[in-house]
């Protein structure tokens, strides 16, 4: 449950800049048949793509540690797994 709400945190983060950046401009700076319009800026779009896939990756090594810990504690419950690795 917690891999998935980081999910869903990180969804909302990336929908909501999503929702900011598309505030300025709609057109395309390279081709549009609009002379003086607003044009989308590049930049945000690019660091929204490397935050999708910063995402994607944290989500697959918290996928490949939550797999790890079921080889090793056949138990659903957290306490439990965190009392039995603590040093």
């Amino acid at each position: 449950m917690k891999i998935i709400s980081m999910d869903v945190m990180s969804t909302g983060v990336i929908a909501y800049y999503v929702l900011i950046a598309s505030r300025n401009g709609l057109f395309t700076p390279i081709v549009s048949d609009v002379n003086n319009g607003a044009y989308a800026d590049p930049v945000p779009q690019a660091v929204i793509l490397t935050g999708i896939v910063i995402g994607f990756s944290i989500q697959c090594l918290m996928l490949v540690g939550v797999m790890k810990l079921a080889q090793d504690n056949p138990t659903l419950e957290s306490n439990e797994i965190e009392k039995n690795n603590t040093p």
